[in-house]
């Protein structure tokens, strides 16, 4: 079975275990919702739209929005939802890989690539690809787990001790915020500003860890804090043609 046949089962089985979840609402679109402001005529993609949440929530908002996705069973599932919404939101979904897209260069004013580059056997092509495709002066919104961290750190462990889960992605990567950094730096972007989102601990084996609500709601301690969040945010740029 190739990678891409393993993520249509496996977005198959995410929503028929709960077909009423709404992917937009993971805290790393929070961050994204956050820091990206009006989106109205902006012409966005989004690299690995999945299901098509947040694809939904941006051309609600007035955006030129385009997803892409290598898994036909997610798309389908994107397709589903953008006719199901109210007001009929228009968006264009596209069938790509995110380390080969098929754009041309500097389509798009904005990239949002949430939780994606950890499940890319090349994260460097799909960042330079990222790079591409987007305008001189245009931006990229990127969040990725961090394992520098204790929760990430014990869920290492985890699976090292467990073998794989039925419920983990075909292909993920364990990275933490230096990698995370070169990665962007290396493909050409200039970052403006990191983030971070999810500081939680686990506290008792076997028990859900315990989330540190007070930083989430102070921007600047989650910020200062953010090469120890779970979920690593950054906010980087295209440099413009001088």
């Amino acid at each position: 079975m190739s990678l891409r046949s393993e993520y249509d089962v496996w977005h198959q089985r995410v929503f028929e275990a709960d077909p009423e979840h709404q992917d937009a609402s993971s805290p790393w679109y929070q961050l994204v919702r956050e820091k990206i402001g009006d989106v109205a005529g902006l012409r966005i993609l989004e690299v690995a739209c999945g299901r098509g949440g947040f694809v939904r929530e941006l051309a609600q908002r007035g955006a030129l929005v385009t997803g892409c996705d290598f898994s036909f069973s997610a798309l389908g599932l994107a397709k589903t939802k953008l006719a199901q919404a109210s007001g009929s939101p228009s968006a264009t979904l596209v069938h790509g890989d995110a380390q080969r897209m098929p754009f041309a260069e500097a389509t798009f004013d904005v990239i949002v690539s949430c939780e994606t580059i950890e499940h890319l056997p090349d994260v460097r092509s799909a960042i330079l690809e990222m790079h591409r495709v987007t305008r001189p002066g245009g931006q990229l919104f990127l969040t990725t787990p961090n394992y520098a961290n204790l929760t990430g750190l014990y869920e290492l462990y985890a699976r090292v001790r467990r073998g794989p889960n039925k419920d983990d992605q075909p292909f993920d990567r364990h990275q933490w915020f230096p990698q995370i950094r070169k990665y962007v730096r290396s493909a050409g972007w200039q970052i403006l500003s990191v983030d971070g989102t999810v500081h939680q601990f686990p506290i008792r084996r076997g028990h859900s860890p315990v989330r540190w609500e007070a930083i989430e709601s102070n921007r600047t301690v989650r910020r200062l804090l953010s090469p120890f969040a779970l979920h690593y945010f950054v906010l980087a740029q295209k440099r413009a043609i001088t």
